[in-house]
């Protein structure tokens, strides 16, 4: 590894967590996650890694997911990260009413009966459309909580 590379991974130690979540911005061109500061250095480090030595061969991808495809399915590896875990009640109370929703591996239930969204459900509680997400406490202004 280079001593520039490795200047710069050193380096992430002394910074503060906005100048991570700046440097971030800079590097993805995105927002960073709201996830904790282990988290920007490590996956910063392998960005500056990656943009100095390149990033896995597409053989290698491929490999990597093969190898995946081998202890679990795509399927279940695609779930969205910002997802209840199955299992997970959610509630809200709506015109003093207590609404529970049950999160299930693809859907949810509500009233026991499946829905695919959370919209849907929020939709039918309140009589008027809402983000699901947004309805029960998951996101407010765009971001997850």
């Amino acid at each position: 590894m280079s001593d520039t590379v490795l200047a710069q991974i050193a380096a992430l130690k002394t910074r503060s967590t906005s100048e991570l979540r700046d440097l971030w911005r800079e590097l993805f061109d995105k927002e960073p996650l709201v996830l904790g500061r282990r988290y920007l250095e490590d996956r910063i480090a392998f960005r500056v890694q990656e943009l100095h030595y390149g990033g896995l061969s597409d053989r290698a991808r491929r490999r990597l997911d093969a190898l995946a495809d081998q202890l679990e399915p795509k399927a279940a590896r695609r779930r969205d990260p910002g997802r209840p875990i199955a299992g997970t009640q959610l509630r809200r109370h709506w015109k003093n009413v207590e609404h529970v929703v049950t999160v299930r591996e693809h859907d949810f239930e509500y009233e026991g009966r499946p829905y695919r969204s959370l919209s849907a459900i929020a939709k039918e509680t309140a009589k008027s459309r809402w983000n699901g997400w947004a309805f029960f406490g998951l996101r407010r202004n765009g971001k997850a909580r």
